[in-house]
Protein backbone atom coordinates (compact mmCIF):
# COMPACT_ATOMS: atom_id res chain seq x y z
CA UNK A 1 0.00 0.00 0.00
CA UNK A 2 2.67 2.37 0.36
CA UNK A 3 4.56 1.74 -2.25
CA UNK A 4 1.50 2.24 -4.06
CA UNK A 5 1.24 5.87 -2.51
CA UNK A 6 5.07 6.40 -3.11
CA UNK A 7 4.62 5.73 -6.61
CA UNK A 8 1.51 8.11 -6.95
CA UNK A 9 4.67 10.79 -5.72
CA UNK A 10 3.14 11.12 -1.63
CA UNK A 11 6.35 10.97 -0.09
CA UNK A 12 7.29 7.91 2.50
CA UNK A 13 7.01 9.77 5.86
CA UNK A 14 3.75 10.93 5.05
CA UNK A 15 2.21 7.36 3.50
CA UNK A 16 3.79 5.91 7.03
CA UNK A 17 2.25 8.30 9.06
CA UNK A 18 -1.33 7.74 7.83
CA UNK A 19 -1.41 4.39 7.77
CA UNK A 20 -0.01 4.29 11.18
CA UNK A 21 3.19 2.46 10.19
CA UNK A 22 6.85 3.07 11.57
CA UNK A 23 8.93 4.22 9.05
CA UNK A 24 11.87 1.46 10.21
CA UNK A 25 9.86 -1.02 10.07
CA UNK A 26 8.47 -0.32 6.28
CA UNK A 27 12.40 0.01 5.31
CA UNK A 28 12.72 -3.44 6.89
CA UNK A 29 10.23 -5.36 4.98
CA UNK A 30 10.65 -3.75 2.01
CA UNK A 31 14.71 -5.03 2.16
CA UNK A 32 13.76 -8.57 3.65
CA UNK A 33 12.86 -10.43 0.41
CA UNK A 34 8.99 -12.40 0.19
CA UNK A 35 10.02 -16.14 1.32
CA UNK A 36 8.05 -18.78 -1.39
CA UNK A 37 5.78 -19.58 2.03
CA UNK A 38 4.21 -16.15 2.24
CA UNK A 39 4.21 -15.81 -1.48
CA UNK A 40 1.75 -19.01 -1.08
CA UNK A 41 -0.33 -18.15 1.72
CA UNK A 42 -1.11 -14.60 -0.72
CA UNK A 43 -1.81 -16.58 -3.37
CA UNK A 44 -4.24 -19.03 -1.01
CA UNK A 45 -5.67 -16.10 0.51
CA UNK A 46 -6.61 -14.47 -2.76
CA UNK A 47 -7.80 -18.05 -4.38
CA UNK A 48 -10.01 -18.16 -0.94
CA UNK A 49 -11.58 -15.04 -1.18
CA UNK A 50 -12.79 -15.77 -4.64
CA UNK A 51 -14.20 -19.07 -2.81
CA UNK A 52 -15.98 -17.34 -0.60
CA UNK A 53 -17.68 -14.26 -3.00
CA UNK A 54 -18.73 -16.78 -5.11
CA UNK A 55 -20.81 -18.71 -2.21
CA UNK A 56 -22.16 -15.48 -1.32
CA UNK A 57 -20.46 -14.99 1.70
CA UNK A 58 -21.84 -18.24 3.36
CA UNK A 59 -18.87 -20.71 2.77
CA UNK A 60 -16.88 -21.42 6.72
CA UNK A 61 -13.36 -22.44 6.41
CA UNK A 62 -14.54 -26.18 6.34
CA UNK A 63 -16.84 -25.62 3.19
CA UNK A 64 -13.56 -23.60 1.91
CA UNK A 65 -11.22 -26.47 2.57
CA UNK A 66 -13.39 -28.58 0.72
CA UNK A 67 -13.53 -26.38 -2.40
CA UNK A 68 -10.04 -25.99 -2.34
CA UNK A 69 -9.17 -29.71 -2.33
CA UNK A 70 -11.96 -31.40 -3.76
CA UNK A 71 -12.77 -29.31 -6.31
CA UNK A 72 -9.68 -27.21 -6.82
CA UNK A 73 -7.09 -29.97 -6.39
CA UNK A 74 -5.35 -27.27 -3.97
CA UNK A 75 -3.17 -29.25 -0.83
CA UNK A 76 -3.69 -27.42 1.77
CA UNK A 77 -4.34 -28.12 5.32
CA UNK A 78 -7.67 -27.04 7.28
CA UNK A 79 -5.75 -24.98 10.13
CA UNK A 80 -3.94 -22.88 7.45
CA UNK A 81 -7.42 -22.31 5.52
CA UNK A 82 -8.87 -21.41 8.98
CA UNK A 83 -5.73 -19.31 10.17
CA UNK A 84 -6.03 -17.33 6.47
CA UNK A 85 -9.23 -16.75 6.64
CA UNK A 86 -9.26 -15.05 10.00
CA UNK A 87 -6.04 -12.87 9.22
CA UNK A 88 -8.24 -12.03 6.23
CA UNK A 89 -11.03 -11.38 8.16
CA UNK A 90 -13.71 -13.77 5.86
CA UNK A 91 -15.84 -15.58 8.23
CA UNK A 92 -18.75 -17.37 7.02
CA UNK A 93 -22.33 -18.08 8.16
CA UNK A 94 -23.10 -19.35 12.02
CA UNK A 95 -24.23 -23.49 11.08
CA UNK A 96 -26.63 -25.13 12.66
CA UNK A 97 -27.14 -24.76 16.05
CA UNK A 98 -26.28 -27.66 18.59
CA UNK A 99 -28.24 -29.50 21.22
CA UNK A 100 -26.18 -29.51 23.98
CA UNK A 101 -27.74 -31.85 26.77
CA UNK A 102 -27.43 -30.77 30.40
CA UNK A 103 -27.19 -33.22 33.01
CA UNK A 104 -29.64 -33.24 36.13
CA UNK A 105 -32.18 -30.73 34.12
CA UNK A 106 -35.12 -31.85 32.41
CA UNK A 107 -35.16 -30.61 28.75
CA UNK A 108 -37.87 -31.14 26.39
CA UNK A 109 -37.72 -34.26 24.25
CA UNK A 110 -38.80 -34.23 20.29
CA UNK A 111 -42.98 -34.75 20.63
CA UNK A 112 -43.37 -34.66 16.88
CA UNK A 113 -40.47 -36.53 15.84
CA UNK A 114 -39.37 -33.66 13.50
CA UNK A 115 -42.36 -33.54 11.23
CA UNK A 116 -43.51 -29.66 11.75
CA UNK A 117 -45.85 -29.30 8.40
CA UNK A 118 -49.07 -28.81 8.85
CA UNK A 119 -51.79 -28.57 6.18
CA UNK A 120 -54.19 -26.03 8.10
CA UNK A 121 -53.61 -23.37 11.32
CA UNK A 122 -53.29 -24.15 15.26
CA UNK A 123 -52.43 -28.02 14.73
CA UNK A 124 -48.85 -27.61 16.14
CA UNK A 125 -47.53 -24.54 17.73
CA UNK A 126 -43.88 -24.34 18.91
CA UNK A 127 -42.39 -22.57 21.86
CA UNK A 128 -38.68 -21.39 22.27
CA UNK A 129 -37.44 -19.28 24.74
CA UNK A 130 -34.30 -16.79 24.40
CA UNK A 131 -32.64 -14.41 26.52
CA UNK A 132 -30.40 -11.27 24.90
CA UNK A 133 -27.77 -9.19 26.91
CA UNK A 134 -29.16 -5.46 28.02
CA UNK A 135 -27.44 -2.49 29.62
CA UNK A 136 -30.04 -3.19 32.51
CA UNK A 137 -29.36 -7.06 33.01
CA UNK A 138 -30.24 -10.38 30.70
CA UNK A 139 -34.16 -10.29 29.39
CA UNK A 140 -35.81 -13.27 28.61
CA UNK A 141 -38.42 -13.48 25.34
CA UNK A 142 -40.87 -16.46 24.84
CA UNK A 143 -42.66 -17.00 21.33
CA UNK A 144 -44.92 -19.08 20.00
CA UNK A 145 -44.98 -19.79 16.78
CA UNK A 146 -47.85 -21.41 14.29
CA UNK A 147 -46.19 -24.31 12.40
CA UNK A 148 -48.96 -24.02 9.52
CA UNK A 149 -48.30 -20.51 9.01
CA UNK A 150 -44.78 -19.81 10.55
CA UNK A 151 -46.47 -16.88 12.44
CA UNK A 152 -45.50 -15.77 15.96
CA UNK A 153 -49.04 -15.77 17.32
CA UNK A 154 -47.68 -15.01 21.10
CA UNK A 155 -45.26 -13.63 22.66
CA UNK A 156 -44.00 -12.53 26.19
CA UNK A 157 -40.90 -11.03 27.84
CA UNK A 158 -40.03 -10.43 30.94
CA UNK A 159 -36.56 -9.91 33.57
CA UNK A 160 -36.61 -13.31 34.57
CA UNK A 161 -37.28 -16.84 32.85
CA UNK A 162 -40.17 -18.93 34.79
CA UNK A 163 -43.22 -20.21 34.05
CA UNK A 164 -44.96 -16.92 33.86
CA UNK A 165 -43.02 -16.08 31.04
CA UNK A 166 -44.56 -18.81 29.04
CA UNK A 167 -47.75 -18.80 30.54
CA UNK A 168 -48.36 -14.83 29.33
CA UNK A 169 -46.46 -16.03 25.79
CA UNK A 170 -49.24 -19.05 25.56
CA UNK A 171 -52.05 -16.52 27.01
CA UNK A 172 -51.81 -14.19 23.97
CA UNK A 173 -51.36 -16.75 21.30
CA UNK A 174 -54.88 -18.06 22.68
CA UNK A 175 -56.79 -14.78 22.67
CA UNK A 176 -55.28 -14.54 18.91
CA UNK A 177 -55.93 -17.79 17.75
CA UNK A 178 -58.74 -18.86 19.72
CA UNK A 179 -57.94 -22.42 19.49
CA UNK A 180 -60.81 -25.27 20.70
CA UNK A 181 -60.34 -26.32 24.62
CA UNK A 182 -59.43 -29.66 24.78
CA UNK A 183 -60.93 -32.23 27.44
CA UNK A 184 -58.18 -33.19 28.87
CA UNK A 185 -55.00 -31.26 29.07
CA UNK A 186 -51.35 -32.58 28.74
CA UNK A 187 -48.35 -30.87 30.61
CA UNK A 188 -46.02 -28.40 28.73
CA UNK A 189 -42.59 -29.09 29.76
CA UNK A 190 -40.30 -25.78 29.84
CA UNK A 191 -36.96 -25.74 28.23
CA UNK A 192 -33.87 -25.79 29.82
CA UNK A 193 -31.94 -22.44 30.67
CA UNK A 194 -29.85 -20.98 27.62
CA UNK A 195 -26.36 -20.69 28.63
CA UNK A 196 -25.03 -17.13 28.98
CA UNK A 197 -24.30 -15.46 25.71
CA UNK A 198 -25.93 -12.17 24.43
CA UNK A 199 -28.24 -14.00 22.15
CA UNK A 200 -28.70 -17.34 22.83
CA UNK A 201 -31.77 -20.15 22.56
CA UNK A 202 -32.76 -22.56 24.45
CA UNK A 203 -31.67 -26.44 24.31
CA UNK A 204 -34.71 -27.66 22.56
CA UNK A 205 -37.76 -25.70 21.38
CA UNK A 206 -41.41 -27.02 22.83
CA UNK A 207 -44.17 -28.55 21.16
CA UNK A 208 -47.55 -28.87 21.62
CA UNK A 209 -51.63 -29.09 20.30
CA UNK A 210 -53.03 -25.76 20.89
CA UNK A 211 -55.94 -27.05 22.72
CA UNK A 212 -53.37 -28.46 25.01
CA UNK A 213 -51.49 -25.45 25.36
CA UNK A 214 -54.91 -23.63 26.11
CA UNK A 215 -55.80 -25.97 29.09
CA UNK A 216 -52.37 -26.35 30.51
CA UNK A 217 -52.42 -22.19 30.64
CA UNK A 218 -56.06 -21.80 32.18
CA UNK A 219 -54.71 -24.37 34.86
CA UNK A 220 -51.78 -22.57 35.68
CA UNK A 221 -54.11 -19.42 36.03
Amino acid sequence: MIDRLTDAGIPVDRSCRVLGVARQNYYKAKRTPTTPTELRRRWLTGVIREVHVASRGTYGHRRVHAELTLGMGITVCERTVWLLMNQAGIHGLPGPARVKQLRGVATAGDLVNRKFHRLKPNELWVTDITQHRTREGWLYCAAVLDAFSRRIVGWSIDSTQDSTLVVNALDMAIRNRRPEPAASSTPITEPSSPPGSSATRSAQPVCCHPSEAWATASTTR
